[in-house]
């Protein structure tokens, strides 16, 4: 009998550990498929969140500046050295009036940019790729064209050069300038018989030319207080117009207004209110650029690089991106302050500082109500503070790094206006602050 059990007790525990294995085998068979179903969804999130971190992206450009293709001092080049160097992610030159393509060859020394520019250009590039010669006794240089370098500047994924063009017109005296960005040919200044149609006709230009080539490209009024030319009657009514620049790095530009002009942001306020309160045409949006002339004297009073840019959160560094993204107001502009997120609901509009240490930042919400006092008096330059007539009005004041605005559901548009307390190097005027823009939006949007 006890032989009989033990034997029973043998096979049982056969029996037993076959049915572990089976069990065991079974478990990590299941742990596997787990881990393995657990790596797709893992692997899945992880392409959602790549996408979702790529469309989150914030892309630094200046849209407006100049080279020796016209009045600038300095060689292509060596200007998109000096933007991708500093951190910039896409530039347009933008020379008045031309198009940087052909073979053109000017003085090695006299030109704005002197010997001065010459020595460096060949220092930084070398003879292989500086061309130059000596003809009757003449030293001259070719200036690369767009094609040559961008071709030579370019990194994909990294840093984008833009095609584009400052039409520079007039009417009467006055100055009036539109940049056009990512342009595939060239469009001469469309004239007209008011400081408005002059605008519309060069806008309408570039339109043409989006519509005929399939390639996206726009336009940006220029400086509008560059000699006082613009008021913002001027530009309320404009059709496929949705820039101008609220900021300019050019000491002559009169971004602040004076004792009998508006500012360029009281500007701005007129234009918006009347746009969206009266003839119910879109926003415009604010960019700030540099308006860059001279490279190689840097000092307040002269028209430099780094005082003005737009931060654009684009899917990627691609022209139809960018160019997209700021079409949707999503970008704001910048002298310095810089913005980590920006969140807007029909309910509220907040967004995130990026602070620097012992930097403290003032945030002001303005706005106009729906019940502004409109009239054409109103709308034009200096009849009244725009303020008085309900329009650019304070709404909110935050010293929070996480300003939040709330809406009560009349306000026609909401933008917001960051100050630091930070200095600006070089500034466009001496004691200027640090600064950034936010695109106007309106409740509901």
């Amino acid at each position: 009998m006890e032989n009989k059990r033990v034997y029973l007790c043998q096979r049982f525990q056969r029996w037993a550990l076959r049915l572990g294995n089976i069990i065991t085998s079974f478990y990590f068979d299941y742990i596997s498929h787990m881990k393995a179903f657990t790596n797709c969804i893992m692997l899945l999130w992880a392409c959602s969140a790549g996408v979702s971190a790529e469309e989150s992206k914030w892309w630094k450009g200046n849209l407006h500046t100049h080279s020796l293709w016209s009045d600038g001092d300095d060689y292509p080049e060596m200007i998109a050295d000096w933007y991708r160097e500093n951190g910039y992610h896409f530039l347009g030159i933008s020379d008045h009036n031309i198009l940087a393509e052909g073979n053109r060859w000017i003085h090695a020394e006299k030109n704005a940019g002197g010997r001065l520019a010459f020595e460096k250009y060949l220092k930084k590039f070398g003879s292989d790729w500086v061309e130059h010669k000596t003809e009757n006794n003449v030293p001259k240089v070719r200036l690369k064209n767009f094609s040559e370098y961008k071709a030579k500047m370019s990194i994909e994924g990294k840093f984008l050069l833009l095609q584009a063009e400052e039409l520079t017109d007039r009417f009467q005296g006055f100055p009036i300038h539109i940049n056009a960005t990512n342009l595939k040919n060239y469009i001469p200044p469309q004239g007209g018989t008011s400081l408005f149609s002059v605008i519309q006709n060069n806008v309408n230009a570039v339109i043409k030319q989006r519509e005929k080539t399939g390639q996206l490209m726009f336009p940006h009024i220029n400086h509008p207080n560059f000699g006082w030319a613009l008021k913002p009657t001027d530009m309320i009514q404009l059709k496929g117009e949705k820039f101008f620049e609220v900021y300019n790095g050019h000491p002559a530009v009169n971004n602040y207004g004076d004792a009998k002009h508006l500012s360029t942001v009281q500007i701005w306020d007129i234009i918006n209110a009347y746009r969206i309160g009266v003839h119910k045409l879109p926003l415009m949006f604010g960019l700030a650029t540099d308006d860059a002339h001279n490279y190689h004297q840097i000092a307040v009073g002269k028209s430099n690089t780094g005082r003005g840019w737009v931060m654009v959160k684009a899917s990627g560094l691609s022209p139809s991106a960018i160019i997209e993204a700021m079409e949707r107001g999503d970008f704001y502009s910048s002298s310095g302050v810089s913005i980590s997120s920006i969140k807007t609901s029909g309910k509220s509009f907040s967004f995130t500082i990026a602070a620097e240490k012992g930097v403290t930042y003032t945030t002001w919400f303005v706005g106009t109500r729906k019940d502004f006092k409109n009239s054409k008096e109103l709308a034009k330059r200096n009849s009244l503070n725009p303020s008085e007539a309900g329009i650019g009005e304070i709404l909110s004041q935050s010293n929070s790094l996480e300003p939040n605005y709330i809406f009560k559901g009349d306000e026609l548009y909401v933008r917001a206006h960051v100050v630091s307390s930070k200095k600006k190097a070089n500034p466009y005027s001496a004691g200027e602050q640090e600064q950034a823009w936010l695109q106007p939006v309106s409740p509901g949007k």
